[in-house]
């Protein structure tokens, strides 16, 4: 009897077991443990959820309104503040370093190529027919920015003309030692996925290949001989995945012009000089940034993370227009402000927001122009600064009838403009009002735009990320 229950248990055990083994000859899948995603550095998450897009109340010009609808939006991070100047100038100095670079080692390398080597580290990319080995800029040297300049024997030389071509100089310039920013170009590329998902552009596979019919609409830009920029638009024949690639080169340090230009008959010179140069600014919102520029950091932003060699993860891009509203109201489905309440001072009589108070009273709130990042009161999500100090763009190209023909679920329309496609597809949505704008345009629904290459005092961004994971 004994024997018998042993002899039970034992097979109990082997087949139980056996049971959580997989077995051979089944469909088991493959399955691989995904990471818990981070979150990214000064970013928030902000979690999936559904709300009413759209005018609580009657608009600012009083006219009709389209009808609010129900929207859906996945979980995705966002920047707790605007982008700041402090965190642009990172990007400006970045291109400042990589030009100067890539100009000293290509100085370097007709005069002295032991010098020419500190400039670039060898790196094997391997192919096919073997490993080609690439020049790439070596950043751990330090730029000899202060290094003496002997005029008369560097010039015949060549050495260090890379560095004193990085300033202004001869009729362009007025003060000795600026940086020449009319070289500070950006060179990105992207993949335009929006051209393979078009109708009969799709991969066929039944015969292994691209539709002989597909072509795609892509970017194309260069460095003419003079240094300016050219660019236009190429429709090919879709081959290849790389036919979906676009080129995109763009100058992107900030019109610090818009101060004086937005402005007539105002005096506003201080702030055009300082307020980006100026380290007392650091932690402002940029401003004087256009939509193409602000694209163009995101990029550079998602390039930075991926040559860290950090986890993969989704780009950086702009908020779209739902996401930026949603992320607004801080989870208040019919909130007028992100603040929740549908006044704008709190109980004690004191502004939330950064905005214009009153007819030729700017400093009712405590400034007069934008003001350091953070400092009221974040909304729910604990966003900062999403009503009032600068406006934000968003990724989405502004129509009339945007309500009308986007999805329910994400919505989303970007016409990405051409050259000669006429001014009013070059206008994008503007949300948050900003620091000159009364109360009417810090409500979370009020949607304004600007052209993409427009840049304004009034006008900055902030970054998202989609998330990935439940």
């Amino acid at each position: 009897m004994k024997k018998q229950l042993f002899f039970a248990i034992a097979m109990a055990v082997l087949l139980g077991l056996t049971s959580c083994s997989k077995p051979n000859g089944h469909l088991v899948g493959v399955y691989h443990k995904a990471p818990k995603e981070k979150a990214p550095y000064g970013m928030l998450f902000i979690p999936r959820g559904s709300f009413n897009m759209g005018a609580n109340e009657q608009s600012v010009t009083w006219g009709l309104l389209p009808t609010q609808r129900h929207i859906s939006v996945d979980a995705f991070w966002m920047d707790q503040t605007e982008i700041t100047n402090g965190e642009y100038r990172q990007f400006v100095e970045w291109v400042i370093d990589s030009i100067v670079r890539t100009k000293l080692l290509r100085e370097m390398e007709q005069v002295d190529e032991k010098e020419a080597s500190k400039w670039f580290k060898e790196r094997a990319n391997y192919t096919l027919d073997g490993p080609v080995i690439d020049s790439v800029l070596n950043w751990r040297t330090t730029i000899p920015w202060n290094a003496k300049y002997d005029e008369e024997n560097d010039v015949k030389t060549g050495k260090w003309n890379a560095i004193q071509q990085m300033y202004f100089y001869g009729p362009d310039m007025i003060e000795k030692g600026q940086i020449n920013s009319h070289i500070l170009i950006y060179k990105y590329k992207f993949v335009n996925y929006d051209q393979a998902a078009i109708q009969g552009n799709e991969f066929n596979p039944y015969i292994n290949g691209f539709n002989p019919q597909a072509k795609v609409r892509v970017d194309s830009s260069w460095i003419n001989e003079d240094g300016s920029i050219g660019d236009t638009v190429i429709i090919k024949p879709l081959r290849h995945r790389s036919d979906l690639i676009s080129t995109k080169i763009i100058n992107i340090y900030p019109d610090t012009m818009v101060w004086m230009r937005d402005f007539s008959y105002s005096y506003n010179e201080p702030m055009m000089h300082n307020y980006f140069a100026h380290p007392g600014f650091g932690e402002f919102p940029v401003v004087g940034v256009s939509w193409d520029q602000a694209q163009a950091f995101c990029w550079w932003r998602t390039s930075l993370y991926r040559n860290a060699q950090q986890p993969r993860a989704q780009e950086w891009r702009l908020p779209t227009d739902a996401e930026w509203e949603y992320a607004a109201r801080g989870g208040r489905h019919n909130s007028i402000y992100p603040w929740g309440a549908p006044y704008i001072r709190d109980y004690k009589g004191c502004f939330l927001a950064n905005f214009k108070p009153m007819r030729g009273n700017y400093t009712e709130d405590g400034y007069l122009y934008p003001c350091r990042v953070a400092t009221y009161m974040p909304n729910d999500f604990g966003l900062y600064d999403m009503a009032g100090n600068v406006a934000e763009w968003t990724v989405t190209t502004y129509d009339d009838e945007l309500s009308r023909f986007t999805l329910d679920m994400n919505p989303h329309y970007n016409y990405k403009a051409k050259n000669d496609d006429p001014a009013i597809m070059r206008r994008k949505v503007v949300r948050g009002g900003s620091w000159k704008d009364v109360a009417a345009y810090l409500q979370c629904s009020t949607v304004t735009y600007e052209y993409q290459n427009k840049r304004s005092a009034s006008i900055g961004f902030r970054c998202v990320r989609s998330y990935i994971g439940k």
